[in-house]
């Protein structure tokens, strides 16, 4: 391999990870909290990105500046976020939380199969995609190889800024310390008087924003297509395996690992680029069952 094809896989890399990080940190943000493996999360991603062209692409059309297709973009992880991410936690999730586990992934599973049928309704099975993001960024110089400002330096800050500030939330906020206090023992927090419901509410609808906003930051970069959920959903739950469950600065990592095996397969072996990520996953496994950074549990029979 060229330097020059060194420094192009690595920049792939790090921008797919940004997003595979974005989504993968709000699936192990809920299960953390709320002990839920949501399947759906899968379509929060997929919804974000459609909602995203959307806006933006009318926005366009319309005559807007096109700078405003970059608010879009967080907008359309907003509103799916807190609208379906909040209407799927309070009418069903709040319901089977004492449920069995399995329950749970199979209540989110048909949730998934559903809204991904709703993607077709709406938008139909044709192609969607937004480049006014890229191109107003334009491109930087990166060792001498020409890449994408988007790529390279926007979804990358994205990233840091939602791992610095989502640590930070929990850390040093008392909304943060109530997060932490339910996780931890929820009967006891709400013996003190924490509202364990607001925090499962308010801990969905961020971990299902962060999953829209990896969508709708993905739309310039990719098409959109039915089907897109699916991939993202597998690819987080290696990410979040690899990590450990419950992990958030451990998703990172692992996000970055398998952003840059996968696209270093690109270039040197295409033919393993889709299993690459679920390899990786399965070395760690092996030696590490909880994940990187998770620590064994006692388990009671």
């Amino acid at each position: 391999m060229s330097f020059d094809t060194l420094v192009l896989a690595v920049c792939d890399g790090v921008a797919y990870a940004s997003l595979v990080f974005l989504v993968a940190v709000g699936l192990t943000f809920i299960f953390g909290v709320l002990g839920v493996l949501n399947i759906a999360h899968g379509s929060f991603y997929a919804l974000g990105a459609y909602l995203a062209v959307t806006l933006g692409l009318t926005m366009v059309k319309a005559g807007y500046n096109p700078w405003l297709t970059f608010p879009a973009l967080f907008v359309a992880a907003v509103l799916i976020g807190a609208v379906l991410g909040g209407l799927m936690e309070k009418y069903l999730l709040q319901r089977i939380y004492d449920k069995e586990q399995v329950l749970q992934i199979l209540v989110t599973f048909a949730v998934f199969m559903m809204l991904e049928n709703i993607q077709r309704l709406v938008w139909g099975v044709q192609p969607y995609f937004m480049s006014q993001p890229v191109q107003l960024l334009g491109n930087v110089s990166l060792l001498g190889i020409s890449y994408t400002a988007y790529q390279t330096l926007f979804l990358p800050v994205m990233a840091i800024i939602v791992l610095i500030g989502l640590r930070t939330f929990l850390r040093h906020t008392s909304a943060g310390a109530q997060i932490l206090a339910v996780t931890e023992d929820r009967e006891a927090a709400s013996a003190i008087g924490i509202n364990a419901q607001k925090v499962y509410f308010v801990t969905f609808i961020v971990g299902a924003s962060l999953a829209a906003l990896g969508g709708a930051l993905a739309a310039p970069t990719t098409s959109i297509m039915p089907g897109m959920g699916a991939e993202m959903i597998v690819l987080s739950f290696a990410v979040a395996a690899t990590a450990g469950l419950g992990q958030i600065e451990g998703a990172a990592v692992a996000a970055l690992m398998i952003g840059l095996g996968r696209s270093l397969a690109v270039y040197v072996a295409p033919e393993f680029e889709v299993l690459v990520p679920y390899i990786l996953m399965v070395i760690v496994l092996i030696f590490r069952p909880s994940g990187l950074f998770g620590a064994p549990q006692l388990r009671k029979i």
